[in-house]
Parts: structure tokens; C-alpha cells; sequence
């Protein structure tokens, strides 16, 4: 896929890889900036979500750059990032190359059964061209008994707050990113999957009908994002 170009809301993994790739270099400050600083909040909620314990191994799917991985470490567990994109991991790894980054695929994770203690992924499931696969299998690497935290965006809970958000998703969004992001159209991709997610309560169905128990949310930013959280039979 040549630079400039976004994948396609059947989001097949090449394309989301390359996609991904073309947006590494500048990928952390223009989340900042987009978020209008609110980036920084999701990393540390969902860190207290996981409620890890120091020497827990914990695995950070869609990790990116590893900035999500890296706020992880601040709980004393091992935390591991993985990511389908070879330029975002090169990219952590320049920045960060203290931590575990590694390639792979979260329909087909690279790890044995029960490997981990928590599994968590920010802002990538909706990434995913199977999501409910990618579930089955986070159950598959987290013992039993073990944590999952999905840290998605969602859908706002109050109405006029949800027709600014609306618009400022589908108009300003993508115009902010011209100014600070190397491939603009991966923003607009961006805006139109999370248009297309499911709300707080169609994602908890989905989690739950991956085998995961005891799904409960927790809006943040008005409900901007929601943490999911569930536990592994």
C-alpha cells in the first residue's frame, strides 16, 4: 500500500500493517494532539483496570510504538507488546528499546495456552478483521482466572455531547491531522471505524460470547472510550 492510502473497513491485515506503518513515525504525538491530551488518562485507567501485580506477565496487543506497553511497566509486571506492524514496532524500539516488542497477529498469537495473567488491548480491536476470533483467542494465552481489559473508543452517552463528538470526528478530525500525521487518510479511516463500532453494550455482548466472564464497563471521557474488563473461566 503506498504512502497516503488508509485499509478498508474489512480491514484485511496487510492493509491495517501497512497503513500503520506509513503513520509510525509521528503516531504518539498525533494521538496527544488529536485526543487533545486525553491519551495519557486511557493509558493510566487502563493500567489501573488490569489491577496487575508486580511480576504478573501481562501481554499488550496492538501495542504500537509501546507507549501502552511502557505505562504498563509502571505496575512492577512483565509487560510484553505485540503488533502487526513492522514500522511501529521499529519505531518503539528506537524510543523504547528496553521493552519486549514483538510482531505478530492477534488472530494467531505466538504464545502457549495460558500464558499470561492479563491480556489487554488499546484502541486495535476494532482493527481486527475478526474481532470475536481475536477474543477467543486472548482467552486462549490467560490462565484461568486471568484478566482482560479492551480499551476501545465507543459511543458518548449524552446526546448533544455525542453530535459535537460526531462531527468532530467525520469534519475537524481529519483536517487536524493533515497538520501533524505523515498519512492523513489513515485518520479517516480512523473516524469511520469508530463510527462503525459497536456501542458499550454491543461490544460487552461480543466479549461475553467469546467466552469471557464477569464483563462489566466503565465509560471515560463521557464515554468517548470504555474500558471493558472480564475474567477468563
Amino acid at each position: 500500500m503506498p504512502q497516503g492510502q488508509r485499509a478498508g473497513l474489512d480491514k484485511q491485515p496487510h492493509e491495517v500493517a501497512a497503513m500503520f506503518d506509513g503513520v509510525a513515525a509521528r503516531y504518539d504525538l498525533t494521538n496527544t494532539v488529536l485526543s487533545f491530551g486525553q491519551d495519557r488518562f486511557w493509558r493510566r485507567a487502563t493500567r489501573a483496570a488490569l489491577d496487575l501485580l508486580p511480576g504478573e506477565r501481562v501481554l499488550d496487543v496492538g501495542a504500537g510504538t509501546g507507549v501502552s506497553t511502557e505505562e504498563l511497566t509502571q505496575s512492577g509486571a512483565y509487560a510484553v507488546g505485540l503488533d502487526l506492524s513492522l514500522g511501529m514496532l521499529a519505531a518503539g524500539r528506537r524510543t523504547r528499546p528496553t521493552l519486549p516488542l514483538l510482531a505478530g497477529d492477534a488472530l494467531r498469537l505466538p504464545f502457549a495456552d495460558a500464558s499470561f495473567d492479563a491480556v489487554t488491548i488499546s484502541f486495535a480491536l476494532r482493527n481486527v478483521a475478526d474481532p470475536e476470533a481475536a477474543l477467543r483467542e486472548f482467552a486462549r494465552v490467560t490462565r484461568p482466572g486471568g484478566r482482560l481489559v479492551v480499551c476501545e473508543f465507543s459511543t458518548p452517552v449524552n446526546p448533544a455531547f455525542r453530535t459535537v463528538y460526531l462531527s468532530y470526528l467525520m469534519r475537524s478530525l481529519p483536517t487536524v491531522a493533515r497538520t501533524v500525521s505523515s498519512n492523513p487518510e489513515a485518520y479517516v479511516y480512523l473516524a469511520e471505524s469508530i463510527r462503525a463500532w459497536p456501542d458499550q453494550a454491543g461490544l460487552a455482548g461480543r466479549i461475553a460470547g467469546s467466552g469471557w466472564q464477569r464483563v462489566a464497563w466503565r465509560n471515560l471521557t463521557g464515554g468517548v472510550v470504555a474500558l471493558h474488563r472480564a475474567t477468563r473461566s
